[in-house]
């Protein structure tokens, strides 16, 4: 048997209904469970380095507030809990640029229960996952992340960027070539990138999926909402293949869609 979690990034207040709604229900309908890594109190003037803003932006409400906790967005917040299939990581706490990176443990400390009490106050259960924005971390914050969570979802982790205690587990990691690892109780899974991007080429998206599932036991598939409605735009291309991927993910017999969740306390293999 074979694992895929899908992990949405960027659910925040400004999210409307219809676009999680239309990317996934087919989703849904299939009784695959969809984690939306949720910002739980989002930055409203987030830029990129080119200035540009953050794509999850793109449905802002003209608040002159800097930050709106995911609780202000009260008809999402009342379609997420009503709709059981969709599972809730926390994602940083305002998902300002490179947030978790060069902090000291201290603030990572406070901007996690900060998060959580966030998440906790519009009705969501305690996370067991965290996902930083543009998934990295400093030392520090991995350190603390992964003493707070069971299930910690990133890109990679680099050897400057992990706690000295952690080097032995991880160079076995590496010589093993094994895309997840554990330290104590908790979970820290790679993924192979953003392989559901509206950036890739289409033609080649589903191929790049199905070779990465045959790769390995359990694979973490990551997209973007925002990416499939730029500029409150929707892209029917880019959604039909979602769904699609839909199609084919629920054609295989061997092959399971789980969520972070169902990794905790379970015999999931993760290699």
């Amino acid at each position: 048997m074979r694992y895929v979690i899908i992990r949405d990034d960027d659910t925040n207040a400004l999210t409307p209904v219809s676009c999680l709604e239309r990317m996934y229900r087919p989703f849904l309908e299939r009784g695959m469970p969809v984690t939306l890594a949720t910002i739980p109190g989002v930055a409203l003037d987030t830029t990129l380095p080119n200035g540009k803003p953050e794509g999850f932006l793109a449905y802002g409400n003209g608040t002159k507030n800097r930050t709106m906790p995911i609780a202000a967005n009260t008809k999402l917040v009342g379609y997420l809990r009503d709709n059981d299939g969709f599972k809730i990581a926390q994602h940083g706490l305002h998902h300002d640029y490179l947030e978790f990176d060069g902090i000291d443990r201290a603030s990572v400390s406070d901007w996690l229960d900060e998060g959580t009490r966030l998440l906790l106050e519009a009705g969501f259960s305690p996370p067991e996952t965290f996902v930083a924005p543009y998934d990295k971390f400093s030392r520090a914050a991995l350190r603390e992340t992964a003493h707070r969570f069971r299930v910690v979802s990133s890109g990679w982790y680099e050897l400057g960027r992990i706690p000295l205690p952690w080097w032995p587990r991880y160079a076995w990691k590496k010589f093993r070539a094994a895309p997840h690892w554990r330290i104590g109780r908790t979970l820290l899974l790679s993924h192979p990138g953003c392989l559901l991007s509206c950036f890739r080429l289409h033609e080649k998206l589903l191929e790049s999926i199905r070779a990465q599932i045959e790769q390995q036991r359990l694979t973490v598939l990551v997209t973007h909402w925002w990416e499939y409605f730029r500029e409150q735009e929707a892209d029917e291309a880019f959604i039909r293949l979602l769904h699609e991927t839909a199609d084919y993910l629920g054609s295989r017999r061997d092959l399971r869609v789980i969520s972070f969740s169902d990794l905790v306390d379970s015999n999931v293999p993760l290699n």
